[in-house]
């Protein structure tokens, strides 16, 4: 067999191979909800290539050893992290990504690609409030995107040789902010940290007041990333009064909304993230609650200029795009990049707008459904408008937390719920994410009756 698909003919050996391919992954799904979210145990086929290529049977075989292996998102328990299960379409949208295998660098390298990426962010925008002239790009992954959110901010600010220059995010404000100073090469306290409130929200008066000391410093500040459902239990700063404060001092404002962002697509929902409109970039991650399959992220930005203003070098190698448009690859720090947006867009299609209100609907429920069977004179629950909760004993020293967290941890591993056991505040808890539409009522009584009997 060609190892390459032919240009000319349909090849028999390639349709058998993705058909049984492709059944191959029908009865792993199948099979998803009987054994556990994770693995007992695996086997990794061998890694290296031999010095000939092995037959399809063999490839086929290998490919179960790695999928056999594999965390399964689908099981009803897998309530640890931001991960649910893939739409049906999504996965056909990857499948397709992979063989047309365009490339978003340039326009004349996805013709068609590279429309339906600019017409689903504004799309994006549209839904989130953003005002005309608003757009966006892919990125691999809500880290990249807030990089780039951050990047824009200095560049608007005219900051990009201030090694001390600052911006401000909540204590509860995502990590890939930290990795963002490091490789801006900015220095350790650029980043500051807010304080946050009983509910998780970055508090505002001590955003005013760490602005007047650096202010008092004569060090040069250049934005504020507002947090849209922080990581342990779904807070949303108060983006209204951030905004605010931004439109005084003449700040950048960034919404990370990897986990709360795709609220805003729904009538019934938007309320929760209010406030979005008025940010001048905005991070959304399909992937972490609609069913994308990964990796799927947007920055969204106010004004589509600045996308360009910020990354372009003039792509000499190519040719010209069509129109006001700029290629891909002058939008973003990614230059190769694959038509990720095609497996948001027909995932989105599949689902409907009454499909993704579902979707985000559900996922509140869930949590309000957890929230009232957990014995709130055992345990302390924080959470937040969202679909993310974490619990953890009233009363426990920080030792007899951390174990009780790892004993019922690996309890409930064994009864086929997988919780994750954050550190927050000087406390170990247990996060349960309830964005899995796998996972019922029923599953949920089960598993509050675990974690209720867990103290005794």
């Amino acid at each position: 067999m060609d190892p390459f698909a032919s240009p000319h003919k349909i090849d028999p050996q390639f349709r058998l191979l993705l058909g049984e391919a492709s059944g191959n992954l029908c009865e792993w799904f199948a099979r998803s909800g009987s054994d556990g979210p994770l693995p007992d145990s695996f086997l990794l086929p061998e890694v290296a290539p031999q010095l000939d290529g092995i037959s399809n049977s063999d490839l086929l075989a290998d490919l179960q050893l790695v999928m056999d292996g594999s965390y399964r998102p689908s099981h009803p328990g897998a309530l640890a992290h931001l991960d649910p299960p893939p739409l049906t379409a999504s996965i056909v949208g990857e499948l397709i990504c992979a063989g047309l295998n365009n490339n978003l660098l340039a326009e004349e390298l996805s013709p068609s690609l590279s429309s339906l990426e600019r017409q689903l962010c504004e799309w994006f925008c549209r839904k989130l409030g953003l005002k005309p002239g608003s757009g966006g790009v892919a990125a691999s992954g809500g880290s990249l995107s807030n990089l780039m959110a951050l990047v824009l901010a200095r560049h608007n600010a005219g900051l990009e040789n201030d090694s001390s220059a600052v911006f401000f995010a909540s204590d509860d404000s995502h990590v890939s902010l930290s990795k963002a100073i490091r490789i801006m090469g900015l220095t350790q306290d650029s980043l500051q940290k807010i304080p946050t409130n009983e509910e998780g929200q970055l508090d505002i008066n001590s955003l005013y007041s760490t602005f007047n000391r650096i202010h008092s410093e004569n060090r040069k500040c250049f934005g504020v990333v507002a947090t849209a459902g922080t990581t342990v239990r779904g807070a949303i700063d108060p983006i209204n009064d951030i905004a605010k404060f931004c439109q005084k001092e003449n700040l950048w404002l960034h919404v990370d909304g990897s986990i709360g962002g795709a609220f805003g697509l729904s009538d019934l929902t938007s309320y929760l993230i209010k406030g979005t409109s008025l940010a001048n970039s905005i991070t959304v991650n399909p992937q972490k609650l609609l069913g994308i399959a990964k990796a799927s992220s947007l920055l969204l930005v106010s004004e589509k200029s600045v996308l360009s203003s910020a990354f372009s070098t003039g792509l000499p190698y190519a040719e010209t795009p069509l129109g006001e448009y700029t290629h891909g690859g002058e939008l973003g720090i990614q230059g190769t990049r694959s038509a990720e947006a095609l497996k948001l867009w027909i995932g989105l299609r599949q689902l409907g707008e009454k499909g993704i209100e579902d979707l985000l609907l559900g996922s509140v429920n869930r949590r309000y459904y957890l929230e009232s069977k957990i014995d709130t004179s055992m345990f302390e629950i924080i959470t937040g408008p969202l679909h993310l909760l974490a619990f953890t004993p009233k009363g426990y020293s920080f030792n007899k937390g951390s174990e009780w967290s790892k004993q019922t941890r690996n309890y409930l591993l064994k009864k086929n719920f997988m919780l994750s056991r954050p550190l927050y505040k000087g406390r170990y808890y247990l996060k349960v994410v309830l964005g899995n539409p796998h996972t019922k009522n029923d599953d949920l009584e089960l598993l509050s009756d675990f974690i209720n009997q867990s103290i005794k």
